[in-house]
C-alpha cells in the first residue's frame, strides 16, 4: 500500500511513509491497552486539561497545520484554517461539557436507590477519511478521551502528514504514551484489526464499501461500531424562497471543500415556479468561480483530493451523460495540470442514470425541476442515502413540516447542512448509524452501568 503525500495541485509526490509492521502495530495496541488501565482512573478535570492543551496548541500552529491540509488534499487554505478552528472548538467543547454529559443519572426505584454510571470501555479504533483530516479525527477522539477510552487511529493514506501531526499535538500536550496512537496501515489491515480482543469498539467515516467491511468484522466479534458513510443531500427550493440568498448558499453548499463533503448539497430540487430563475443564476455563479492553486487566497475552487478522485468523478459524469443526462455547465476535467474538474451541473436525470443515486464527491451539482412541494419531498426521499438536507422557504412552519417528512439524519431550513460542536451529526439508511458531536456523540462508546442499592429486607 502507498502511504504518501501527493500534492493534488501538481500531482507530484512530496513525501512517502513506510507501512508499519505487524510487530509494531501489535506493540502499539498493547501500549494503548496499558494506557487505558491508567487513563480510566483519571478525573474528568485531568482529561479536560489535556483536551484544552491540545486545542491551544492547535490554534497556535493553525497556519502550519492548515498548509499541511492544503498540501495533502487540496482544500482552500482559508477553509483549512477554518477546519483547524473548528477542531480546536470541538476539543474545548468536550473539555468544558464532558463531565456534565457523563454525570450519573439518578433513578427513583420503589425501594432503595439506583444510578446509571457512564464508564469507559477500552481502546477504540478509528478509521478516518481525508476530506476533513483534522475535524473528522477530533470529533471521534475528543469525546472518547473525555470518557476515559484510548484511541488508535488509522487515517487515510493520502494525508499521512496530517495523521502524524495530530499524534504530535497529543505528544506535545504531554498525553500519556498510548492514549492517542497513529497507525500507518492499510484499510484491509484496519478491518482485520477489528478482530483483536484488545479493541473494544470502532468508528469509521468513509465509503459504503469500507463501512460494510468494518461492520462485518465488528458484528462477527460483537463490537460496537459507528458509521458515517456519505450522503446525497437534497437542497429544496420552494417558490417563496429568497432567491439572492439561495444562490449564495447553493454555491457554498455545493462547492465548500471543493465539493468533497459528505454533507454537501448535491441534489438541487426546485419547484417549477422559480426553477428557471434559480438555475440561470446558479449557473452564472458557478461559471465565475476561479480555479487555481488552493494556497492562493484568490482561488475559489481548488483540485480534488487526488488524480484518482478526479478520474472517478469524470467517469461518473460521462456515464451519466451516456445514460441520457444533460450537461448545463462544465462536464469535463479542467484544462490544467493537477486533479481538477470543471464546475458542473447535470440535469434530465432519471433513476437509471448514474448521477441519480451515486454520490458525486466533487464540484458537480444535480438539478431537478418538480411540480410542487410534495414532489420535492418524494424526490428528496428517493435516495439510498439519508445524511443531511436543506429546505429554503420564508414560511418556517412549512419548512419544519417538510423536514418532518424527509428521511434524513439532519435537516436545515434556510441554510445548507452544516456542522458544529453542539449539533449531533449522523444519518440513516446507507449513510450509516450512530451519532457524533453534541452530547449524543459522547455516549456511543460507554458502558451505561446500573448500580442498584437495596436494603437486605427489600422485596424483589
Amino acid at each position: 500500500m502507498s502511504i504518501q503525500t501527493v500534492n493534488p495541485n501538481t500531482n507530484k509526490v512530496v513525501k512517502s511513509f513506510e507501512e508499519m509492521t505487524e510487530k509494531t502495530v501489535d506493540a502499539k495496541v498493547a501500549k494503548a491497552q496499558i494506557a487505558f488501565a491508567d487513563w480510566k482512573e483519571t478525573s474528568y478535570q485531568q482529561r479536560a486539561d489535556l483536551l484544552h492543551k491540545v486545542a491551544t496548541l492547535m490554534r497556535a500552529k493553525k497556519t502550519a497545520l492548515a498548509k499541511t491540509i492544503t498540501l495533502e488534499m487540496g482544500k482552500l487554505l482559508a477553509q483549512a484554517e477554518g477546519e483547524i478552528d473548528l477542531s480546536a472548538n470541538i476539543l474545548d467543547y468536550y473539555a468544558d461539557n464532558g463531565e456534565v454529559f457523563l454525570a450519573d443519572k439518578v433513578l427513583d426505584p420503589e425501594y432503595g436507590s439506583a444510578i446509571i454510571r457512564n464508564s469507559p470501555i477500552g481502546s477504540l479504533l478509528g478509521v478516518m477519511p481525508w476530506n476533513f483530516p483534522f475535524y473528522q479525527v477530533v470529533r471521534f477522539a475528543a469525546p472518547n478521551i473525555m470518557v476515559g477510552n484510548t484511541i488508535l487511529l488509522k487515517h487515510a493514506s493520502n494525508v499521512p502528514q496530517c495523521a502524524a501531526a495530530i499524534e504530535e499535538l497529543f505528544e506535545e500536550a504531554e498525553a500519556p504514551k498510548g492514549l492517542y496512537t497513529n497507525l500507518f496501515i492499510s484499510g484491509k489491515r484496519a478491518s482485520a484489526l477489528v478482530s483483536d480482543k484488545r479493541i473494544k469498539g470502532v468508528s469509521l467515516t468513509g465509503s459504503e464499501e469500507a463501512g460494510a467491511s468494518v461492520a462485518i468484522e465488528a458484528g462477527k466479534h460483537l463490537k460496537k461500531v459507528v458509521l458515517e458513510l456519505g450522503g446525497n443531500d437534497a437542497f429544496i427550493i420552494l417558490e417563496d424562497a429568497d432567491m439572492a440568498k439561495i444562490v449564495e448558499w447553493a454555491v457554498v453548499g455545493r462547492m465548500n471543500n471543493n465539493g468533497q463533503s459528505c454533507i454537501a448539497s448535491k441534489r438541487f430540487i426546485a419547484v417549477e415556479a422559480i426553477a428557471d430563475e434559480f438555475i440561470q443564476k446558479f449557473k452564472d455563479a458557478l461559471s465565475k468561480l476561479k480555479l487555481g492553486n488552493p494556497m492562493d487566497p484568490d482561488t475559489q475552487l481548488g483540485p480534488l483530493s487526488s488524480e484518482g478522485a478526479a478520474e472517478h468523478l469524470a467517469d461518473q459524469v460521462n456515464r451519466s451523460v451516456e445514460g441520457g443526462a444533460k450537461v448545463l455547465l462544465g462536464g469535463k476535467r479542467a484544462d490544467r495540470k493537477g486533479a481538477f474538474m470543471e464546475p458542473t451541473i447535470l440535469t434530465d436525470l432519471k433513476p437509471d442514470i448514474a448521477a441519480y443515486h451515486e454520490e458525486l464527491f466533487g464540484p458537480v451539482a444535480s438539478f431537478y425541476v418538480v411540480k410542487d412541494e410534495q414532489a420535492a419531498i418524494d424526490l428528496a426521499n428517493d435516495s439510498n442515502f439519508g445524511l443531511g438536507g436543506s429546505i429554503f422557504t420564508q414560511d418556517i412552519e412549512r419548512g419544519k413540516r417538510i423536514a418532518d417528512q424527509i428521511d434524513s439524519g439532519m435537516l436545515f431550513i434556510n441554510h445548507p447542512t452544516w456542522t458544529q460542536a453542539d449539533f449531533p451529526f449522523g444519518g440513516t439508511k446507507q449513510s450509516g448509524f450512530g451519532r457524533e458531536l453534541s452530547e449524543l456523540g459522547i455516549h456511543e462508546f460507554v458502558n451505561k452501568k446500573l448500580i442498584r442499592v437495596s436494603g437486605l429486607n427489600d422485596p424483589f
